[in-house]
């Protein structure tokens, strides 16, 4: 008899076990597919932000330059927040043969202090990817800002956009601290993969590459961002 209710407790117990498990991972899964979505939003709203700024007209003028964009909502000054919100962003990648945006794939900024050029704290940083070696830094899961391309901070103010054409640098950075817009230095900062993001984004693993080159998943969701940069990048 002992045998006998081994022989159907034992595959029970197991069984309830590996329920546990998935009732709890819902939860961390729920909470990044929000935590995705909801900084694709804020990205969108940054973004615009930005675009419409009578201040930024070297940034229009990149935009239609740029071969990828990365857009942090909120950055801290001195200490960038590895794994939370407010170190993390979206990047976008636009095809070469399409002309079209594809993305966004998730990340977060750290390891690094920065200067700004405008006083206070830098609330939201944008970068923009100007060279293929811009974006390819992007495709791998972490890389070093001027190490693994050089990078200079992008102009801002009146006849900003008269200065774009001696710009040669793979990623240029423009921020936004307390109403006002600035360059920000990023060089050093550590830019990783938030890959658990991108899969619950997607719905399955996902790496930089299968979002931004392969375009192997899509989310509806992104549509509004994507519009918002495409037709930035086509402006004349």
């Amino acid at each position: 008899m002992k045998s006998l209710l081994k022989v159907f407790l034992v595959p029970m117990a197991v069984l309830f076990a590996g329920m546990f498990l998935l009732v709890g991972a819902v939860p961390v899964l729920a909470d990044d597919a929000t935590d995705a979505k909801n900084l694709v939003a804020k990205a969108k709203m940054s973004f615009s932000s930005f675009e419409s700024s009578k201040e930024m007209g070297g940034f229009r003028d990149l935009m239609k330059k740029a071969k990828g964009v990365f857009i942090s909502p909120s950055v801290l000054k001195g200490a960038f927040i590895v794994g939370a919100s407010g170190g993390s962003g979206v990047f976008l990648a636009r095809d070469k043969k399409t002309n079209k945006w594809f993305g966004p794939a998730f990340y977060t900024m750290g390891e690094a202090s920065f200067g700004l050029q405008i006083g206070g704290s830098a609330s939201e940083v944008i970068l923009l990817a100007m060279t293929d070696r811009g974006v390819t830094a992007f495709l791998s899961n972490n890389f070093k800002l001027g190490a693994d391309g050089s990078i200079a901070v992008g102009p801002v103010g009146v006849g900003a956009a008269a200065a774009t054409a001696n710009l040669s640098a793979d990623i240029l950075s423009f921020s936004r601290s307390k109403g006002l817009f600035g360059g920000v230095s990023v060089d050093g900062a550590v830019v990783g993969v938030r890959g658990k993001l991108n899969d619950a984004y997607y719905g399955k693993k996902v790496s930089p590459t299968d979002i931004l080159v392969k375009h192997d998943v899509v989310n509806k969701g992104a549509a509004g961002l994507i519009t918002a940069v495409s037709k930035a990048s086509a402006a004349k």
